[in-house]
């Protein structure tokens, strides 16, 4: 399913950065200009300490879609991330001088490895790879986006889990000096997500470290943060510090926040309206504010490889 241009849409608005506008060239290619993005596997992932620093030694990855991605201004520019503010804006205005170096992420709970780890030595054991995923908003708006991560399997798989661990449970930083939107009381902070083992584990998930090649940007969650395509944006927990193997069912911001407007398991779903707003149909940001919307899909287009996880879940109750 590609995205039509519309004659009112700048070309900035439909199109990615320069060496994306020919993608499959790219990809037979192998390279792009400054750097290698493509490689063999089995190389670790090495992310460099620098904002839009280029990342190399990155496979292509199974999965991505052939809708065409936003630009680096939509993704970097339209977002949410309420522990910079309230407004789509604010994360790319407050989030500038952000630091994400030194960064340590805690790994607790039934696994059978566990401990904190600085980010290089996290990262070292897994491989890049390009996920080009769409992007669904509980907020009816969505996106196409070319992640850079880590499969978020492999990375479960690496720390072992023990038969006791039915949850994974992630958190974000809580540094209000860094980070504005905490001083508020719009969440209890930090902020909280958590998916079922068997999500953590399905091939599709993972740990995004970068956007259109590049280190991700401060204002999408530097410098790791969580991908779930198949479920609303919020899943996609930001600027992660702490992975959890948990028994029971880890709270999560959200639905505590609001748990009849947002469930635990949060899958996109147009026969579920949220109660003050239609699902049916979504706002593609990048195609012109007179686009018609479009129709938004079950599990975001990706049933083919989740729906037998919720083969015994009534999708209306456990929403």
């Amino acid at each position: 399913m590609l995205i039509r241009k519309p004659a009112d849409i700048r070309p900035s608005e439909i199109t990615s950065e320069a060496n994306y506008l020919n993608r499959r060239d790219f990809m037979r290619a192998g390279a792009i200009a400054g750097g290698s993005l493509l490689a063999a596997p089995g190389l670790s992932a090495v992310i460099p300490d620098g904002r839009y620093a280029r990342l190399a030694d990155v496979a292509k990855g199974p999965y991505s879609t052939d809708e065409t991605p936003n630009s680096f201004e939509d993704i970097s520019t339209y977002n949410n991330f309420y522990e910079f503010g309230l407004g789509k804006s604010d994360p790319a205005a407050r989030a500038e001088n952000f630091r994400t170096r030194p960064w340590t992420i805690e790994v607790t709970g039934h696994a059978e490895k566990t401990g904190s780890y600085d980010f290089d030595a996290f990262m070292k054991p897994f491989d890049l790879e390009e996920r080009i995923y769409r992007m669904r908003c509980v907020e009816a708006w969505s996106m196409v986006i070319p992640w850079v991560g880590v499969s978020l399997a492999e990375v479960i798989k690496y720390f072992q889990p023990t038969s006791k661990a039915q949850y994974v449970a992630f958190e974000t930083l809580n540094d209000p000096e860094q980070m504005p939107g905490l001083r508020g009381r719009s969440l209890d902070w930090p902020y909280r997500e958590g998916l079922t083992i068997a999500e953590a584990s399905n091939p599709l998930p993972i740990l995004a470290v970068g956007i259109y090649g590049k280190v991700i940007p401060n204002q999408n969650g530097a410098p790791i943060r969580l991908v779930v395509p198949w479920k609303y944006g919020f899943k996609g927990i930001k600027s992660i510090v702490k992975i959890h193997f948990s028994e029971t069912r880890p709270k999560t911001s959200w639905n505590m926040a609001a748990p009849g407007e947002y469930g635990f398991y949060a899958n996109v779903n147009p026969t579920v309206d949220h109660p003050r707003w239609s699902q049916a149909r979504e706002r593609r940001i990048g195609t012109g504010i007179f686009a018609e919307r479009q129709a938004t899909l079950m599990f975001n287009g990706y049933g083919e490889q989740v729906a037998h996880l919720y083969k015994d879940l009534d999708l209306r109750r456990n929403y």
